[in-house]
Formats: C-alpha cells, structure tokens, sequence
C-alpha cells in the first residue's frame, strides 16, 4: 500500500497526532500539529487506524532533535522531539479540549502552568528484564544473561537501554549497575522487573525486585544486591504475584520535603517528580484555604495531609491501602499534627459520614484518586456531603472531565485549574482543580 500524504491536525492525549484520510481518523506518534508527513498505514480498526511516518514534509518549528538514542523505540517518552514550551503547549490543549468534550467543561479563564526541570526529574523508575536469547545468552558458569529496559510503546516487547536521561543521577546509577550485573550473567534468570525509588537527596535507594519465582538463594541474592547497591537501604524480592517475599533492610526509605519526613514502605506510592514534589503540595494547600474541618481523600502517605494541618484544626485523612496506611499513621505520629487516619476506602468512608448527617461537613475536601479517578458513586457522595470548596488533584484529564461534570452537576463551579508538568516528554498530565459550591 501506497503511504498516504496527510496532515496533522492535533495532538491527543496519549502522545499521538490525528489526522483524517477517506473518511478514517488516523493516529501518528512521533509528530508535531500542522506538519505534512506521508504515512504508512500499520493497524487498521473500522475507521480508526494507526500509522507512522515514512516521509516528514515539513517540519513544524517547535521539532528539535531529541536527546535520546532510544527516543521513538522506547515506550517511556513520547515528547522528546518537541521544544519544551512546545510539550507545554500541548498539554494545555488537550487538558482544555478533553475538559470540554468529556466534561462539557468550557473552561476559557486561565491555567497555571507549573514547569518543571525537563531532565533527571524521577524518583521512581520501573525496568523490565527479559533473558538474553541464543547460544551468547549463557556464561561459562551456566547461568543466564539478560537484558533491561523499557516496554516498546503500545507493546510488551522489551526495548534494551544504555542510558536514560529522564531519571535521576542515582537512579541511572542503580539501573548501570544491575544492567551490567544482568549483562554478564550475575544475577538469576527468574528477575523479571526492577523498580527503584530514590531519597530526595538522591542518595538512598528503596528497591523491588520481581521474580518469576523466588529464587531457593533469596538470602544470598539479597546479600548480593546489598553489596553490588551501596546506596540501597532496603530490598523486597517477591514473586510475580506477590505470594512470597523476602526483606533486607527497615522495609521503608525516608523521605524529606518541606520540613517533613515521609515514611515510604516498598508498596506505598509516592510523587514520582522530585523537583515539583513540594510546590504541588505547597499549591494545593494554599487552594485548600483553612478552617476547621479538612478530608484529605485517598491520602496516600500524607503528601498533602500534613500541609493541610498546619492551616486546619483537624484534618481526616482516608486511605485503602493498608502499606500506605501504615506508612500514613507513623509519619502523622512523628508529625505531631492533629489528624484522624482512616484505612478504609473511600467510598466506605463517605457513606458513614452521609450517615451522620451535616454536623460533620467538612470545610474542604482534597481527592487525589488513581487514574481512574474518582471510584464509583464517590462523586456523589462529595457532593451531598457538600463541602464549600474542592481540591481535585488528577493524573488522567479524561476521569477528570468526567468528575468535574457530575460535582457540576450538585452546583460546584471550577474556579482554577493548574497543570503541574510531572512527566515532562511524556503524555502524562497532573491537573489541580478548584471547585466552590453554590451558596
């Protein structure tokens, strides 16, 4: 088949362009608004399919070179061949454009655009192991070489890197380290992912390795991670799904910003943007105002609980997640602060709160759900619970536009809306959204 001479019309979220040809809608990565490119048609589904360029026309101004060799193989960046201003752009596009077409959400006032240093910014990273294929794949002592990386885009093929310039310098050092150790066949066959997460200092490691299985050898290969990974403070090998496990060291890596120290256990979750960290929290509680009564919804290890508690009496923080959870009662202990800790969910949270009627109204809420934002019904139950303000914290702008529909729905207005880069190269958008309610 011919390549087909289309143009770009927009980026869309999820990293790809859109364009039309013969009454199809076309998605392309890799490519910028108005550039012409010939497209080779790769996957076809009704009338939507996907492409790739074969022949750019005309470079949009805003193309740069990207950085990384691995840039367009690698599934970990979709960016990189846009100016930074250019990536910022577009994120605020489409955040305005997905509000509008999901949510109905004509939101014309501005948005805040909170940069970040577009290089080093993880604190978190996640590398996929596969086996070394072929007779190069076995060492002279019959174990087993591998190879560590990314996922290829849309794919669970395994893209091999030598370098990664979006994680921090000790994260990368962490990742050359096992690369090596994999590349030379000291480490088991059975280690299928590695996730590393740093201190804020960028001087300690909390690390999981996953397995197929446990290897009989658990307490050596701890031993041996240890001594190959200094900077490694604790260790969790576990099998794929998570039946067994094995520790070395406290089990958590301590966390400082703004003047507190987060416990993070090996399964809590934690901002992953080590340079917009405390700004996001600063911002939110700032949004939040002050008062008495504060819900901090899906609170995690209490990035924002804690923040809100110096500007409210009491602040109820919620969280399912029983790691989380506990993580959440030892820093609000060592905190001093006045807040309630609740590991329940949600959703099983609000529906006691409904039951005690309005003298529990809180005076804001702050959510800050997973991506697919708020759990079913909860939306609902917010609004009957009908606290003046709203802080709505969004990884996904598409759950967020829904959301926002239905607290508009129960009289709550958008008043402000910020777009924090937390994944600058990437797709991803971080949003911080304002609602009041209708006096």
């Amino acid at each position: 088949m011919q390549p087909a001479r289309l143009t770009i019309e927009k980026l869309v979220y999820g990293g790809e362009g859109l364009a039309h040809a013969n009454g199809e809608t076309i998605f392309v990565p890799f490519v910028l608004t108005g550039e012409d490119a010939e497209i080779e048609i790769t996957e076809r589904k009704k009338k939507l399919a996907r492409g790739r360029v074969v022949h750019l026309l005309n470079p949009s101004l805003s193309r740069i070179a990207p950085r990384c060799p691995h840039f367009g193989v690698c599934g970990g960046c979709d960016y990189q061949h846009a100016s930074y201003e250019e990536q910022l752009r577009i994120k605020e596009s489409i955040l305005r454009e997905t509000l509008r077409r999901i949510g109905r959400v004509e939101w014309e006032g501005p948005i805040a655009i909170h940069k970040s240093l577009p290089w080093e910014y993880r604190n978190r990273a996640q590398w996929k192991v596969q086996p070394a294929s072929g007779n190069a794949a076995k060492t002279r002592t019959g174990s087993y070489k591998a190879n560590i990386g990314y996922f290829r885009a849309r794919s669970s093929a395994l893209c091999p890197v030598e370098v990664c310039y979006i994680i921090s310098p000790k994260l990368f050092e962490t990742f050359t380290l096992i690369r090596d150790a994999l590349a030379s066949g000291n480490l088991p066959s059975e280690l299928r992912e590695v996730e590393a997460f740093a201190s804020a200092n960028d001087t300690d490691v909390l690390l999981n390795i996953t397995c197929t299985s446990l290897p009989r050898n658990r307490e050596a290969l701890l031993e041996k991670l240890a001594e190959m990974i200094p900077s490694a403070t604790s260790i969790l090998l576990q099998d794929s799904v998570g039946a067994q496990m094995a520790l070395r060291g406290p089990g958590f890596l301590q966390y400082n910003a703004f003047g507190n120290s987060f416990r993070v256990a090996h399964l809590s979750f934690f901002q992953v943007n080590r340079f917009l960290l405390e700004e996001l929290a600063r911002t939110v509680s700032t949004l939040a105002g002050n008062g008495s009564v504060a819900f901090d919804l899906y609170a995690g290890v209490g990035l924002f609980t804690f923040p809100l508690a110096d500007s409210f009496a009491n602040v109820v923080a919620v969280e399912s997640h029983p790691v989380a959870a506990r993580d959440l009662e030892i820093n609000a202990a060592a905190s001093g602060k006045s807040t309630a800790i609740h590991n329940q969910s949600v959703n099983e949270f609000l529906r006691k709160q409904a039951r005690r009627g309005n003298t529990s109204v809180p005076d804001v809420i702050v959510a800050d759900p997973p991506r697919a934002g708020l759990a079913d019904g909860v939306a609902e139950q917010i609004a009957r619970l009908a606290p003046p303000r709203i802080v709505y914290v969004s990884c996904d702008p598409a759950t967020l536009a829904r959301d926002l529909a239905t607290l508009h729905n129960h009289a709550y207005t958008l008043r402000e809306i910020h777009l924090f880069d937390m994944f600058p190269h990437t797709y991803h958008i971080e949003s911080v959204a304002l609602l009041e309610r209708a006096r």
